[in-house]
């Protein structure tokens, strides 16, 4: 079955109430949750998610192998306590989970300054990485630190929106990283704008402006290969 992700309409909604609906792989499958699973680079929320029964620690958020099954991983493999079809209450690890949002919206930001291919990015609670083929672009640490957060400043609105299938094909140059291809196959596919910089698609979840990101700093920037250079971002303030 396809999870509905409220996570898509509000990513800062902290709290949920959903259903039971099924029982596999150590964890719960949900009607609907606010639990981002892994994917894009972007890690698995964790929190609670309480039955009649019991609170549960949720580990880990993963997809299922039809990646549109969502899975909360518990912390026991005993389900025994649990109820198909009962109310769970979800809790996400909000502090977590908000870090992650300002880290991607930042490196939307890098990509943005970066006009060379991303070839893969991963991102943490308080230090994220990008790889590009530079292709001899010619990029340091402190002109970049600099101009990522002049944007930040400037707290320039964050929208979701969508583009079809067709208009995705007819434009390949907007998915900007070559490791992470956005799933086509529902009809269409979701998009991050920030206003008057970057529009690409994405599935992620990310702050409203700009300016709730904070601080950052380009802390590293290192060869992975003869054009790939790594660039890593941290939070000044996580």
């Amino acid at each position: 079955m396809m999870t509905e992700k409220v996570f898509y309409q509000d990513s800062y909604q902290k709290t949920h109430r959903s259903i039971v609906v099924e029982k596999l792989d150590g964890g719960v499958v949900l009607e609907s949750t606010i639990f981002y699973p892994l994917g894009g680079g972007q890690p698995g929320d964790t929190g609670t998610c309480a039955t009649a029964a019991k609170t549960y620690r949720v580990i880990d958020t993963r997809y299922a192998d039809d990646k549109t099954t969502i899975i909360h991983l518990l912390d026991t493999i005993d389900l025994a306590a649990i109820d198909l079809g009962e109310p769970a209450d979800l809790e996400l690890d909000w502090e977590r989970r908000y870090r992650h949002m300002r880290m991607h919206t930042s490196l939307h930001l890098m990509c943005h300054l970066i006009t060379a291919q991303a070839t893969g990015g991963s991102i943490g609670e308080t230090e994220s990485r990008l790889d590009f083929d530079l292709q001899g672009q010619a990029v340091d640490k402190e002109t970049l630190t600099a101009a990522i957060n002049e944007l930040i400043r400037k707290d320039l609105p964050v929208s979701v929106g969508s583009i079809s299938d067709e208009e995705l094909d007819q434009n390949p140059g907007l998915v900007r990283t070559m490791s992470v291809q956005p799933p086509r196959g529902q009809g269409s596919v979701r998009t991050i704008s920030i206003e008057d910089t970057d529009y690409q698609p994405c599935g992620g979840t990310h702050v409203q402006r700009t300016g709730e990101i904070g601080e950052v700093v380009v802390t590293k920037i290192k060869s992975k290969g003869k054009q790939n250079k790594r660039f890593t971002l941290s939070l000044v303030n996580p």
